[in-house]
């Protein structure tokens, strides 16, 4: 004789308590795998590798005896702006770089003004680094949360220590810089406050032109 059926009200919380118990299971998983389908997508490669394999490229193309001679500055130049380029995220330092004034632009406006920061980033990160003179690269730690990451680094010389941080974020498997902190300068607010200080005097338009001429301030307009 088979027993008597539970009772509707029974039936409903045991299968609220079943369906709460594979939640849970699920979420579980997912805290425990994260990190390895993490690490997955970004093929592997740690911020801090990332920043080193970048770094090191950069630092061998200045070392290198063969492109020293002035008549290879050009070429140099060229070298050193590709490198950069395949490591940085300048869409995302647009848009931070913009904030506000990010958001109205048109498509077509905003692959512009991220194509001319992009040139003149090259151009005052490559003017910087060309100075190199054998300072050594210290790679001090790394803080990764989800898809972003600071990777925290010190510039030594016989006379000086500088901080270096860079932040990351995780874009299609590999990990790219959008903000640089340098000796406690965001590079991003540096250049934020620069470009809503010529929006609000004069227009964006004005902010296009001068980055055109490679320059936002009239100080720069004459390259030393």
């Amino acid at each position: 004789m088979h027993g008597e059926w539970p009772q509707p009200g029974v039936i409903r919380e045991r299968l609220r308590a079943a369906v709460r118990g594979i939640a849970l299971h699920a979420a579980v998983q997912l805290v425990l795998v994260w990190p390895v389908l993490l690490a997955a997508a970004a093929g592997s490669e740690s911020p801090t590798e990332a920043v080193r394999g970048t770094v090191s490229r950069v630092l061998s193309i200045l070392e290198d005896p063969a492109l020293k001679d002035p008549a290879k500055l050009k070429p140099r130049r060229r070298m050193l702006e590709d490198v950069i380029a395949t490591r940085f995220d300048y869409a995302e330092m647009s848009r931070r770089a913009l904030a506000a004034y990010w958001k109205p632009l048109t498509t077509a406006e905003r692959t512009e003004f991220v194509e001319l920061f992009k040139r003149f980033l090259s151009d005052r990160y490559a003017e910087k680094i060309e100075d190199y003179s054998g300072e050594q690269v210290e790679y001090r730690s790394e803080r990764i949360e989800g898809t972003y990451a600071e990777v925290r680094t010190e510039l030594h010389s016989d006379k000086t220590t500088i901080p270096m941080d860079y932040r990351l974020l995780l874009k299609e498997g590999r990990w790219h810089a959008y903000d640089i902190i340098v000796d406690g300068v965001s590079l991003v607010k540096n250049y934020r406050s620069q470009f809503q200080k010529i929006i609000r005097e004069s227009s964006y338009q004005e902010l296009v032109n001068k980055l055109r001429g490679r320059t936002l301030t009239e100080a720069r307009k004459t390259k030393p």
